[in-house]
């Protein structure tokens, strides 16, 4: 393992990259193997304009990256956010290739996004532009050849939108997408599931390194989806939250939260800021809070070489994608932090996005109990894997690329794309 890190600032796919590379080093890939892990197979840019409810047209940057597609379908999620440009849904397409091939579900990674702020649009322009993007990349999608799930900025009623957009044109076809309303032919659990499985990660490795979790105290960054369900079943473990925050804030009672009050206030209010019995902190200073556990659970790079000495937390659990960059995990591991790294922890989602697509393809529905024991089995899998590995790389995050990359690059050679 590398002794020196990139300093921050670095684009988010110069950080998905330098793991690769650590992970492509100690397999001694050669280099044309490694030139086609590291870039993507396939890059769509295309325009998506959109007349907006005041008559004016409006014309949004929509991106659909595919990676690599050697395990299987290309598998990745939507975005609608601001930030979305062809650098971060590249990374992110990376990082849903590692994480695919760490769960050992058969697909390859992708992911996709519009440059839109969704907060700042109705559900008749969202509709208008998802319809327009799906028809735009509809060529390059299929149920054997790639497909989207619900991300940053998007749910299943986009998705049902984006079923409905190709299904015009190809007929119906429930598993061109996943994270659908069960309605349509979603499955049980699947909202849940990224912050579940995340929770179930946590739990796996807590028990091979004896890590009791009961009475711990857990600072949460982020109460959507993941950060949401990851509360809920956190506290089924007898931790403490003691901090939560959404995109308006957050808020602090070291004696901890009460979760089920906060689901009911967060329901009428639609922000976690001002709840009872706790103190207004903000994202920024969420992170450096005191406890045991943290949780980012929103957006990237939260955790950078800026902060990462002021964290106070021993164990760093990554609901979200590439919370921590290069110089901060360098940081964080000489300090003795554990981090459960990403493409381990969040990949409960796309698990549980494989059952539905199983489920959609056999045309018959799982229970949620069945659901939730599969998703269980895959996660303490690999979990399993990436730790038996870790002891002689040193961290877990090494360990989970070294598993994910060589799972790759072996479907690579099988298939002689080179």
């Amino acid at each position: 393992m590398n002794s020196f890190a990139p300093n921050d600032p670095i684009s988010s796919f110069e950080a998905v990259s330098w793991f690769f590379e650590e992970a492509a080093n100690y397999l001694q890939l050669s280099d044309g193997i490694k030139d086609l892990l590291r870039n993507p197979w396939r890059v769509i840019h295309t325009q998506v304009p959109v007349r907006m409810n005041d008559g004016k047209i409006n014309v949004f940057q929509g991106y659909r990256v595919q990676h690599n597609g050697a395990r299987g379908p290309y598998k990745g999620g939507i975005r609608f956010h601001p930030d979305a440009t062809r650098d971060d849904v590249t990374a992110l397409s990376c990082l849903m290739t590692w994480k695919n091939a760490l769960a050992d579900v058969p697909f390859g990674g992708a992911k996709g996004g519009v440059q839109c702020d969704p907060s700042k649009m109705d559900l008749v322009e969202l509709n208008s532009l998802t319809r327009r993007f799906t028809q735009n990349i509809e060529h390059i999608l299929g149920p054997n050849r790639d497909i989207p799930a619900p991300d940053m900025g998007t749910n299943s009623q986009v998705m049902a939108w984006m079923m409905d957009a190709y299904g015009q044109i190809n007929g119906h076809t429930p598993s061109i997408v996943t994270g659908k309303p069960i309605e349509l032919g979603g499955s049980y659990g699947r909202e849940a599931a990224p912050g579940k499985g995340a929770v179930i990660a946590l739990s796996v490795w807590a028990k091979l390194v004896n890590y009791e979790l009961k009475d711990r105290k857990v600072a949460i960054q982020g109460f959507g989806q993941v950060g949401k369900a990851a509360a809920e079943n956190l506290i089924k473990l007898g931790c403490i939250i003691v901090a939560i925050s959404d995109v308006n804030g957050g808020i602090y009672n070291s004696t901890g939260l009460n979760i089920d009050r906060l689901n009911e206030y967060f329901q009428e209010n639609q922000t976690v800021v001002g709840f009872e019995s706790s103190d207004a902190v903000s994202n920024r200073e969420l992170i450096e809070l005191p406890c045991d556990i943290l949780v980012p659970a929103a957006i990237s790079e939260v955790i950078n070489s800026r902060n990462a000495n002021s964290i106070k937390a021993n164990v760093i659990l990554e609901g979200a994608n590439y919370p921590v960059t290069p110089a901060a995990d360098k940081i964080l591991n000489e300090s003795g932090v554990a981090i459960l790294p990403d493409i381990l922890v969040n990949a409960g989602g796309v698990i549980v996005s494989y059952f539905e697509w199983v489920q959609n393809t056999q045309q018959f529905r799982w229970t949620e109990e069945h659901v939730n024991r599969e998703l269980e089995r895959y996660i303490n899998d690999s979990v399993k894997t990436a730790y038996a590995l870790s002891g002689s790389v040193q961290t877990l995050r090494h360990a989970s690329y070294i598993v994910a990359v060589e799972r790759v690059a072996r479907a690579v050679e099988l298939r002689g794309f080179v």
